[in-house]
């Protein structure tokens, strides 16, 4: 399995370090790196994030948690496509995903 970043995910990164850098860049730029690796494991197991309670549990949209951060992803075929990244308060319908 190979991962791709979507746009919209690479833009979600860029944004939460934005956001955390404004108080310790340091510590902006570790979160990011834990989030990017968090992901390595799904190269070997795809379906290790849970169902997305929002996507109707479709068995192909799932999710990785880190802190309160969700990682959503499309598995297909050969790839997994990060699609978003958003923080847990967020209002995830409202979003504009392209599936």
């Amino acid at each position: 399995m190979n991962i791709r970043w979507s746009n919209v995910a690479q833009a979600d990164l860029d944004n939460i370090y934005a956001y955390i850098a404004r108080d310790v860049p340091y510590y902006a730029a570790m979160f990011i790196d834990r989030l990017i690796h968090a992901t390595d494991r799904l190269v070997d197991n795809p379906h290790v994030g849970r169902k997305v309670p929002e996507c109707g549990y479709r068995e192909d949209i799932r999710e990785l948690i880190l802190q309160r951060y969700r990682i959503i992803y499309l598995i297909s075929d050969d790839t997994i496509q990060i699609l978003t990244i958003i923080h847990g308060s967020r209002d995830f319908e409202n979003l504009s995903l392209k599936l």
